[in-house]
Formats: C-alpha cells, structure tokens, sequence
C-alpha cells in the first residue's frame, strides 16, 4: 500500500499544493499589499493573484496526471505503413542506420517510434521523451510537453508576484532580532518563493531553447548515444525547421508527428 501511494507520487504532490497555499496564507496573513488591500476592499489585486496561484496548481496536476505519450502497442509503430516511410527510405535505413528500421525497447519490448526512449521510472516508452521530472512525478514527453511549458510560464508569473508581496510586508525595527522575530515567517516564505523562481526561470529559459531548435533534453544530453543522431555532425540536428516553424509546430501542431517523415525529409542525409 505505502509502495503504491510513493511510486504515484502522491507524497511529492501533496507536498507541493500544501507548501503553495501555506505560502499563499502566510502572504495574507502578514501586512503585505495583499493583506492592505484586501482590507481596504480593493479586492481585485488579491482575487487575481488567488486565482492565478490556483491555475498554476491546476496545471501542475494536468501535466503531472496526463499520459505524457506512452507506447502501448506496436499496431501505430509500423514503419512502413503507420509511420508513412517510402521503400526509398526504408531501403536507405537497412543500409545506413538499420537499428532505426526495428527498434525494439529491450524492457517492454515495444517497437519504439523514432524520439522515444524507455523511463525506468515510469516504465513506459514515451514518445518525444524530454526528460523524467520528480518535480511532477511524471515524464515529460510528446502530449504533456507544451502544457509543462506553460505551467512553468504560470508558476513564474505566480511566484515573481509572491516574491513582490512578500518584499511588501517586511517591517523595519531597531535590532536584527526583532527583526526576525517579527519578518521570521515571512522572510522563510520569500526564500523558498525566491529558490522557486530561479529554478523555474532556468527551467523555463532552457526548455524554450531546445524547443526553438527542436531538440529534447535527452537528446541535447545524450547525442553521442542515440542512433539516429551520433551520425549527424556536432552541429547538425535532422529535426531542425527554423526557429520560428520549431516553435509553432510545437506549440499550435496537436497530434502525433511522424519524426521519421522529418528526420528522411527531402535534401535530409541521415548519416
């Protein structure tokens, strides 16, 4: 039972949502802007920010709940049929790169599309695997990736605020303990907002980067030992279309891509 509730991750997510609304009370409860305009009855500022931290909780529990993208079953990982592959192109990956044409996972043992990789966390194939988050207690993979970017964007929103506000409600006194005596709590809040941020603002500033050159974190980290990729120069990526068309296929293009369509393009050298 204790196994179950661990391995779902319910121990990481309750964590979150209570240390989110803790430091959303402690920020009503202290005299910060939030709690001066709540009183005066200027509740737009206050109503906003509450709902604005309850969309960012929202998001955290789609992308962490929703199937990233597993493979169940080798019926929509044909090559040749579902994929779409022309002969020309199958030919050219049993003479070049035929660990392409049947690439078979060695722990479920799925046929895995191109861009999927096996999470031994998860125990799935995910396809456009990125990269397995504790944070979320998930993968982040092809369906859920474009909503964990916009969770990130909601949570910085949420947390650049919560910082402000807790700058708002630091009182001054005459000696350092009193002062944290009375600033305490608060200062604790505003450094856990504080480490929140950065590393949301790193997250964030490096997953927009692979996006806009269309590579996952996987890929960016392991190119030397993925087959489709160690055969392409050092500056060389197959997936490649330009930023702009990166960024909106990833962002406005729903549905499963056909990465072996991208990666056998026309004028594309797979080796």
């Amino acid at each position: 039972m204790f196994k179950n509730v661990f391995g779902s991750g319910f121990l990481v997510r309750t964590a979150h949502v209570i240390l989110t609304w803790v430091v959303t009370l402690i920020l009503f409860l202290h005299d910060t802007d939030l709690r001066r305009q709540e009183e005066t009855g200027e509740l737009a500022q206050p109503v906003l920010f509450v709902l604005l931290v309850l969309l960012s909780v929202l998001l955290y529990f789609a992308v962490s709940l929703m199937d990233p993208g597993f493979v169940l079953s080798d019926d929509d990982n044909d090559v040749k049929f579902a994929l779409g592959v022309s002969e020309e192109h199958q030919d050219m990956m049993a003479q070049s790169c035929k660990p392409l044409r049947h690439r078979r996972c060695d722990h479920c043992l799925l046929q895995q599309p191109m861009r999927a990789k096996h999470c031994q966390t998860c125990q799935h194939c995910i396809r456009r695997y990125d990269h397995h988050c504790p944070w979320i207690e998930n993968c982040v993979g092809e369906r859920n990736h474009r909503w964990f970017i916009l969770y990130l964007c909601v949570q910085l929103l949420a947390s650049i605020w919560g910082l402000y506000m807790a700058w708002s409600g630091f009182s001054s006194a005459p000696t350092w303990e009193l002062w944290l005596r009375g600033n305490g709590l608060l200062l604790a809040a505003a450094t856990l907002v504080g480490v929140v941020t950065v590393v949301v603002l790193l997250l964030l500033g490096s997953h927009l980067y692979l996006v806009s050159h269309n590579i996952t974190t996987w890929e960016f980290m392991s190119r030397p030992r993925i087959s489709y990729l160690k055969h392409c120069g050092a500056d060389e990526n197959p997936f490649d279309r330009g930023a702009l068309q990166n960024l909106w296929g990833f962002f406005c293009v729903w549905g499963t891509v056909v990465w072996e369509q991208v990666y056998f393009r026309e004028g594309n050298n797979p080796v």
